[in-house]
């Protein structure tokens, strides 16, 4: 089997109303981190003011703030600026966003094991819960 030391990466954006997320947020993200579903390389924290004007926060300089005071990143650097920049697109003017770069143990394991015995992933695509659900809920209907 091929050893990867890192797998998949997925970026998610979560956007919040006003500055920063609450404590539900947090405990989300400690949850899924310590049950070994994902490993968190990078958090990093957006406002868009109503002018438009972004501003980045690292999760030491607002992780205290926010609750995450003991959470320790595995690797940063992941996201660009323009990775940033891009998807701030998405953040409606006067709110906020957590962009979350994460990596799918799971998928590392998946990619591990096919690597080793000459398969490659070719291609990866998500669909959103809400899609998800919308869709799966107009099937039944």
């Amino acid at each position: 089997m091929a050893e990867f030391t890192y797998g998949p990466v997925e970026l998610i954006l979560v956007g919040f109303e006003g500055e920063r997320p609450g404590p539900v947020f947090v405990s989300a993200v400690e949850e899924v981190v310590e049950a070994g579903a994902v490993r968190l390389l990078e958090l990093l924290f957006v406002t868009k003011s109503l002018e438009g004007d972004l501003t980045v926060l690292e999760l030491d300089e607002a992780g205290d703030e926010i609750g995450f005071g003991d959470l320790v990143l595995e690797a940063t650097g992941l996201a660009s600026i323009d990775d940033v920049e891009e998807l701030a697109a998405e953040i409606p003017a006067g709110s906020s966003a957590a962009l979350l770069v994460i990596e799918l143990l799971w998928a590392k394991n998946l990619a591990s094991k096919l690597a080793g015995n000459g398969g490659t992933v070719v291609s990866s695509e998500r669909n959103p819960a809400p899609v998800v659900n919308e869709v799966m809920a107009a099937i039944a209907e």
